[in-house]
């Protein structure tokens, strides 16, 4: 049997818990197809589980949640060996093993074919970060032209990312930071007005007025401001947790929710890939369009350099790793 490159934890802890190993390539099942990696990108939930905060998870474990790459055998024979694929959640490096190898073992379901020639670590950036931005914006907050959007958490990838979707929508973005030096750097990707996020938006927002649709993407310690952001009959979806905050303690929601404001979530892991909506998504990327917020490319052997980078949140955008 032939081998492969694997990063592989072994138990929780910082980037250098991962660690390359040579692995057999693994053989799928009925229901399952084998996938080259070609490249995928890296998110918080992973960040997560390498520090032990994904009690479910049992180790050792190659992680990775998303990927692209080409099919090698796909039991059924629906698919031809080289026909490319995009995959997320379901599972991915937290039910059994992951993208962070060079080769793969996916439930057929959670597989979506695309065709493009766009290069791998584009392609690579795509899969979680459209899947959240694309659902969070549409599926979950339900946005329409002429509306307001608050994106907190906004120079995060799915931030970025759903800043130029919303704009392309028809809708007015007001997007925040911590950094005041941002302000140039969201502006220049069409956001319409920028907020410093001192954890006290509700008193800044109220020069520019309450935002109909609010995108959540720092965590619980910020969603009650972010609820107060909201107009009267608005909405706030929760979607993104990059403060690592999981719960609100002592919630009541009488106190917590301001009256008539909706709160929901978006959860990926609960809604698979539509093939239609990402072809459409990469022949955007691929005339420019969309711009995709790509940080930092490394290879596999870079695996913990690229985690060193993530726990710093200094990407500037999606960090993505190839194995082309």
């Amino acid at each position: 049997m032939k081998s492969m490159k694997a990063a592989i934890i072994y138990e929780a802890g910082g980037p250098e818990r991962l660690i390359l190993r040579e692995r057999e390539i693994p053989t799928p099942e009925d229901g399952q197809v084998l996938v080259r990696v070609r490249a995928f990108g890296l998110n918080r939930s992973e960040l997560m589980t390498r520090k032990g905060f994904s009690p479910d998870v049992v180790f050792p474990r190659i992680l990775g949640i998303e990927c692209v790459g080409e099919v090698v055998c796909d039991p059924s024979g629906q698919w031809s060996p080289g026909q490319r694929v995009a995959a997320c959640m379901g599972g991915m490096g937290r039910d059994f093993d992951g993208s962070y190898a060079e080769y793969t073992v996916l439930p057929k379901a959670i597989t979506c074919p695309f065709t493009s020639d766009l290069p791998w670590h584009v392609l690579g950036a795509i899969p979680e970060m459209f899947q959240t931005a694309y659902g969070s914006l549409y599926l979950a907050l339900g946005i329409r032209a002429g509306e307001s959007l608050l994106v907190r958490g906004a120079t995060s990838s799915v931030g970025l990312l759903a800043i130029q979707i919303a704009k392309q929508a028809g809708l007015t973005v007001i997007a925040t930071s911590r950094n005041p030096e941002k302000d140039a750097f969201l502006r220049d990707r069409n956001a319409d007005y920028v907020l410093v996020d001192d954890g006290n938006l509700q008193t800044k927002i109220k020069g520019i007025g309450a935002a109909d649709k609010v995108l959540e993407l720092i965590g619980t310690n910020t969603l009650k401001d972010s609820l107060a952001c909201a107009r009267p009959g608005g909405l706030v979806c929760m979607t993104g947790m990059l403060s690592e905050t999981w719960s609100v303690k002592d919630f009541a929601p009488m106190d917590f929710i301001p009256s008539t404001v909706g709160l929901t979530v978006y959860d990926s892991g609960q809604f698979r890939l539509d093939s239609g909506a990402l072809q459409l998504f990469i022949s955007d990327v691929a005339a420019d369009t969309i711009q995709l917020p790509v940080g930092r490319v490394f290879g596999l052997e870079g695996i913990v350099e690229a985690h060193r980078l993530m726990d710093s949140n200094s990407a500037g955008g999606k960090i993505v790793i190839t194995n082309d």
